[in-house]
């Protein structure tokens, strides 16, 4: 069901503690409310982003709380355009985007959510992963980079470190961008046919691709196994980007006007002041 702002009922979407998932029971091509044509795509995450930017100056404000955003999902998912649209209202002072690729020697050194707990939000900051911890279940679980006597372990260090997050304040979100593998080959094929697009193509797509497959397994492990009450991933149907940012856009509003934020006290006798 969707609302007159287009808000959706993201409880469908909601990965509930303890679930043993399967995928397949998701549909990608999934939507509520009436099939939006293209022309009217923007005008209905319009108002969601304008609550979104509200809700963000009064969390600035009111500086007791903050918000970590994860996302992931397989190659062309949607991450990037999933942040050029969803927080495209949203002040970039209070909005800060980190993304994590190969570990470097340095971070190679320490253990492997090092380099992710220096990037968590500070206070009145939203930080959004593009890609994030969860590659140490994912690219390494299916690669073989490390023995499953290792990886097997993080789920419960990431279900820990995500529970010391919330604990001490911040607020979490996690979204796998779920599409299917025949919308990923029409986008990879896309990259190949428009020049302006040639540049975000890598051969290399082409080989995680042949292990769908087991992305999907390691990513139902994942899900399944981290997903709490209080650090819940969401299955987004991506195959349609305006839906898949609605259902983003929803479920943060959602977070957000739990949160009771509020604007801080004003100066005492600030109605006598005048500027001269």
């Amino acid at each position: 069901m969707v609302d007159q702002n287009h808000r959706v009922d993201i409880d469908r979407y909601r990965v509930r503690p303890g679930t043993t998932l399967d995928l397949a029971q998701h549909d990608p091509d999934d939507f509520q409310g009436p099939k939006l044509a293209k022309p009217d795509r923007a005008a209905a995450l319009a108002p969601l982003t304008t609550r979104l930017a509200e809700l963000q100056e009064r969390f600035f404000a009111d500086g007791r709380h903050r918000l970590l955003i994860v996302l992931q999902g397989m190659d062309t998912a949607g991450k990037d355009g999933a942040i050029k649209d969803v927080f495209r209202d949203l002040d970039p002072l209070g909005v800060r985007v980190a993304s994590f690729k190969q570990p470097t020697d340095l971070e190679l050194a320490h253990d492997y959510l090092w380099r992710v707990h220096a990037q968590v939000p500070g206070d009145a900051e939203i930080v959004i992963f593009n890609r994030s911890h969860y590659e140490d279940v994912l690219i390494v679980r299916v690669r073989d980079l490390v023995p499953e006597a290792v990886w097997s372990k993080r789920y419960a260090h990431i279900a820990d470190f995500e529970r010391l997050l919330t604990d001490e304040g911040t607020t979490v979100r996690k979204f796998f961008l779920h599409i299917s593998k025949e919308e990923q080959a029409t986008r990879l094929q896309a990259r190949l046919d428009d020049p302006a697009k040639n540049w975000k193509f890598a051969p290399g797509d082409l080989d995680e691709r042949k292990l769908w497959d087991r992305y999907q397994e390691a990513f139902e492990t994942a899900l399944g196994t981290t997903s709490t009450d209080a650090a819940p991933w969401y299955v987004v149907p991506s195959n349609r980007k305006w839906f898949r940012n609605l259902v983003i856009a929803s479920v943060l509003i959602e977070a957000l006007e739990g949160l009771e934020l509020r604007y801080p006290d004003p100066p005492p006798d600030l109605a006598s002041m005048r500027i001269v």
